[in-house]
């Protein structure tokens, strides 16, 4: 049963990361190169922590490309904030991935 325990952990882990990288980006970030409503949808950490997969939606963005580089560039000070607000021994490497929506999404979030 230790391995349910572990996933529940870490479950409850990457929602407390999905929660505060929202409002890091959405509120402390300043880079202008970063345009658009950014979205964290999800939250994967490692077992022992070491690493993150953050995956980000993007909308209205002038530049996603740019955003996504922005965001990445300030891989970093994310990371800083995101250790002074969850307190846990080590605070994970950042990898940030993009999911897609479909084009269908895209038009009804347009209306």
């Amino acid at each position: 049963m230790p391995n349910k325990n572990n996933n529940n952990r870490m479950g409850r882990i990457g929602e407390e990361y999905k929660k505060e990288l929202s409002q890091i980006i959405d509120r402390e970030l300043k880079d202008p190169s970063i345009t658009g409503m950014i979205s964290v949808t999800k939250v994967k950490v490692t077992n022992d922590l070491k690493y993150a997969k953050i995956y980000i939606s993007i909308l209205n963005s002038k530049d996603e490309k740019a955003t996504i580089d922005g965001l990445k560039k300030s891989a970093g000070f994310i990371r800083t904030e995101l250790a002074k607000r969850v307190n846990l021994r080590n605070t994970p490497e950042l990898i940030l991935k993009k999911t897609i929506l479909s084009n269908m999404v895209q038009k009804l979030i347009q209306f």
